[in-house]
């Protein structure tokens, strides 16, 4: 259910709101989670249609992209102090994209977001917008070659004790993985300075198969093909845990990164019928006039990306973005249920006919 705008709204949401405030209800733990915002620069059409041929020359081929100096990465497993490299060149994508997106209505200008729909059937915000993402795996934590910011780093980054480096990584890992299996994208490469042109063919599809089915752990999958993870090709950008009156709960980091050249991305999940490149004003947009259908995270991401002209830019803006996560509110006031999300003031909600106390 949503409202007049875009926006995701269950409509048990009330009911459990006051069963929350009248302590008949106990929040889940939510599972961590990770999602990853591809970013290309280039010519996007209306609605995200691909760039034309010239463009994407201008991009990149499908050879094996070597990043400049400046892309110091570490050696594999070990720690690096230094700022994240400049973001892998953008390459075309294939997707078609839905006839129901808005048309560009304001010109935007900037990098194109990869998004995907959820199909109908999903028991979790089915029918919306999102990005390629999903729970950490334990077998994330399984030891992995690694390149970029160590992993007691990326632990601070994320908001954790540093002593969890093992949690950073598989955060870190679920992130990567998950592109991999739902968008076809993978920030991993033969050497700490490289990355991997073409994860297409039927052998990276029988493996991509066996990580979804959980039949073949990410670490494993690494080891086998002899690839070393490119932590330092992602930089995150923010946390957002689902409210305490829901019962599928998550605590997930967002991250940004830019598509490697050569690499294309695919409709690879079984959880969405249809995948889209788009400005993301022009996505906020179709969310404004309740064309798109999109949780809070998704839309306030949207909105903050678009202020940026490039991936460099955003991915730059992300080393000094505030990842205090956000977490939804509920109170009474003056008999209705005031639904808040701190620091996201749109998403605010009045329930008329509330009962029972305020929850924290």
């Amino acid at each position: 259910m949503s409202t007049t705008n875009g926006q995701w709204y269950p409509p048990e949401w009330p009911e459990r709101i006051r069963l929350l405030s009248a302590g008949e209800l106990t929040p889940v733990t939510p599972r961590r989670a990770a999602t990853v915002l591809l970013l290309r620069d280039g010519p996007c059409g209306t609605a995200g249609q691909d760039a034309p041929q010239d463009a994407q020359d201008a991009q990149g081929g499908d050879e094996e992209h070597t990043p400049d100096e400046s892309d110091a990465a570490a050696r594999p497993g070990a720690a690096r102090e230094s700022a994240a490299p400049e973001p892998a060149a953008a390459a075309e994508a294939p997707e078609t994209p839905p006839e129901d997106l808005p048309n560009a209505a304001g010109g935007a200008v900037g990098p194109a977001v990869y998004m995907l729909r959820r199909r109908a059937s999903m028991a979790f915000a089915g029918g919306a917008y999102a990005y390629p993402g999903g729970s950490v795996d334990p077998r994330d934590e399984r030891m992995v070659t690694w390149a970029g910011p160590s992993r007691a780093q990326w632990a601070r980054r994320l908001g954790l004790d540093r002593s969890e480096g093992t949690q950073a990584q598989a955060i870190v890992c679920a992130a990567v993985r998950e592109t991999f299996e739902e968008a076809g994208v993978l920030l991993a490469g033969p050497t700490p300075h490289t990355v991997v042109a073409d994860t297409t063919g039927d052998d990276w599809e029988a493996d991509r198969a066996a990580l979804v089915a959980r039949d073949l752990s990410f670490a494993e999958f690494l080891d086998r093909r002899g690839l070393v993870l490119r932590s330092d090709l992602l930089s995150c950008w923010a946390r957002w845990i689902t409210p305490e009156f829901e019962p599928r709960r998550y605590d997930t980091w967002f991250f940004v990164a830019a598509l490697p050249r050569g690499q294309r991305t695919r409709n690879a999940s079984t959880e969405a019928d249809r995948t889209v490149w788009i400005r993301p004003g022009d996505a906020a947009d179709g969310y404004d006039r309740g064309e798109l259908l999109m949780m809070p995270p998704t839309i306030a991401t949207l909105r903050q990306l678009a202020d940026y002209g490039s991936v460099a830019d955003a991915l730059a803006a992300a080393t000094d973005r505030d990842l205090t996560p956000v977490l939804a509110r509920a109170r009474v006031e003056n008999g209705e249920l005031v639904l808040s999300w701190p620091g996201h003031d749109e998403f605010t909600k009045h329930i008329p006919g509330a009962t029972g106390g305020p929850s924290a």
